[in-house]
């Protein structure tokens, strides 16, 4: 999912994100994530939330108070589907366990495809890693995801609290993450299967295309998407994106066992990321297989 254009308050576990550092009664992590205006080649090659991130990660001298970022990080990553947890996305050399996976959607702005992740890993300084990474890198094209120097976590100080072991497993993820956003990249472009099988798509419907092909990371079992926006003409946010405003979702899957109906929401909303920001209003039930049974 996107995040605001300029300037974004990152939130505490306890209260709200300050500019400056922590007082020492407090202690807590202090991030303001600025985003520039100005378009301009990025030194690293830097996508532009990754970017503010970095320049966040700076502003911070503490690098105990970088790690709870980081960790509060981890807390708020929404969770994967055990379908994604396989072999395949398995993430090498890392003294954790961290799986990534990720979907490609067409964007019509970029008039590109663009990438979205999702992740998880065992310890929880990894998953803060991976956190970062997702928020990072997530709707970005492949083009983009590849230029980024891992020279960052470094600029950033991050690399300063990490293990030699940790920081060649941060390598590791992003490595892999690029990879994945070519091949995810290359397989939309050549109109290869989504993963969980044949999607039938409908055609100049950008975004019940872009919802249908980003919930196949969940392995539904049952997907129906009903477009309701010619019920609600003349209301506000009718208009949507291109007149798709308002949708029904009945998903059955397996990511689901265990949730709470709210979890469940958020992690459909992970899934869907920029096309929330489109649409007007989802309605959702989502089950798991032996719910419907």
């Amino acid at each position: 999912m996107r995040f605001p254009a300029i300037v974004v308050f990152l939130p505490l576990v306890a209260g709200a994100f300050v500019a400056g550092p922590p007082s020492p009664a407090t202690q807590r992590p202090s991030l303001v994530v600025v985003r520039s205006t100005e378009v301009a080649a990025d030194p690293l090659g830097l996508t532009t939330e990754l970017r503010a991130i970095t320049n966040a990660f700076k502003m911070v001298d503490d690098a105990n108070l970088r790690n709870k970022q980081l960790l509060y990080m981890a807390g708020e990553l929404p969770p994967i589907s055990p379908a994604a947890c396989v072999p395949e996305n398995k993430v090498p050399g890392c003294l954790s366990t961290v799986y990534v996976d990720g979907t490609a959607t067409y964007d019509e702005e970029k008039k590109a495809n663009v990438i979205n992740f999702v992740g998880e890993s065992d310890g929880l300084m990894t998953k803060g890693l991976v956190a970062l990474l997702i928020r990072g890198l997530s709707g970005e094209t492949a083009e983009a995801i590849n230029k980024v120097d891992p020279k960052f976590i470094t600029e950033a100080g991050i690399a300063a609290g990490l293990t030699p072991g940790r920081n060649n497993g941060f390598l590791n993820m992003l490595a892999v993450m690029k990879k994945k956003a070519l091949e995810l990249d290359a397989a939309a472009k050549s109109g290869a299967e989504a993963p969980g099988g044949g999607v039938d798509l409908e055609g100049d419907r950008p975004m019940y295309n872009g919802m249908i092909n980003a919930l196949q990371i969940l392995k539904p079992t049952k997907l129906i998407l009903k477009d309701n926006s010619d019920q609600h003409a003349g209301h506000a946010g009718s208009k949507g994106y291109d007149g798709e405003s308002h949708f029904e979702l009945e998903v059955v899957s397996d990511t689901f066992e265990g949730l709470t109906l709210v979890q469940r929401h958020k992690v459909i909303y992970a899934v869907l990321g920029d096309i929330m920001d489109k649409i007007h209003a989802l309605q959702i039930r989502a089950k798991t297989p032996e719910e419907v049974a």
